[in-house]
């Protein structure tokens, strides 16, 4: 029987795969690097292919160019994935949606930060800075602000669901608030200039957030 007119077989290998992820990974890491330890200008993708032995070119395959770099190290140091994963999938969301009480809520959230900082605050601070001088830069930093404050709406709104939130400031301000307290910058203030823990900060914010946000102050 002739073979002439079959589809082609399309190839699948794990080993590939495996290969493309630890090559993707390893650029990730160099870049991170580069961009906190030396600054976003001062980096180049030459510099990126250097630190993770791989070519130039395979960088603009794989990724893209250094603004698409720094794009998918910010990503990656919120999801704690080598991937970019949307708010509604991260674990912490779906646990903090799924509680009861407010205060559960907000606890949940609070720790969630306090493990999510300590990779991402360096990586922000360095496109904080970059967006100084640099167009790309300037309007991802404008993107990932706008969809936190974005995603702080909705924080407030699963603690409206409750009936505990308080009602005598408007959602929106509320909002704004927590947008305020859980950015890195408030992180590095803490913990990086006075020294506290992870754990301190975690119950910190829980504690403030539910002074702050709830009706009848701390549970």
């Amino acid at each position: 029987m002739s073979e002439v007119n079959a589809p082609a077989r399309r190839y699948h290998s794990p080993r590939r795969k495996e290969q493309a992820a630890a090559t993707r990974d390893a650029v990730l890491a160099a870049a991170r690097e580069l961009f906190v330890g030396e600054g976003y200008r001062a980096t180049t993708v030459a510099g990126i292919a250097r630190r993770a032995g791989v070519a130039v070119d395979t960088i603009y395959a794989t990724i893209g160019r250094k603004p698409d770099l720094l794009r998918e190290v910010v990503e990656t140091a919120i999801s704690g994935t080598g991937q970019a994963v949307p708010a509604e999938q991260r674990d912490y969301v779906v646990r903090l949606r799924e509680a009861k009480s407010a205060s559960e809520k907000i606890s949940i959230y609070a720790h969630a930060l306090a493990g999510i900082q300590p990779r991402l605050a360096p990586v922000y601070l360095a496109l904080r800075d970059a967006a100084g001088t640099d167009p790309d830069c300037a309007a991802l930093w404008t993107e990932i602000s706008d969809r936190r404050a974005a995603n702080m709406l909705l924080f407030v709104g699963d603690l409206a669901a409750t009936g505990e939130l308080r009602t005598d400031r408007p959602a929106a301000e509320l909002a704004d608030a927590v947008w305020s307290m859980n950015g890195p910058e408030y992180w590095v203030l803490l913990v990086d200039q006075r020294g506290w823990g992870p754990r301190q900060f975690a119950e910190w914010l829980a504690d403030a957030w539910c002074r702050l946000l709830l009706a009848g102050g701390r549970p």
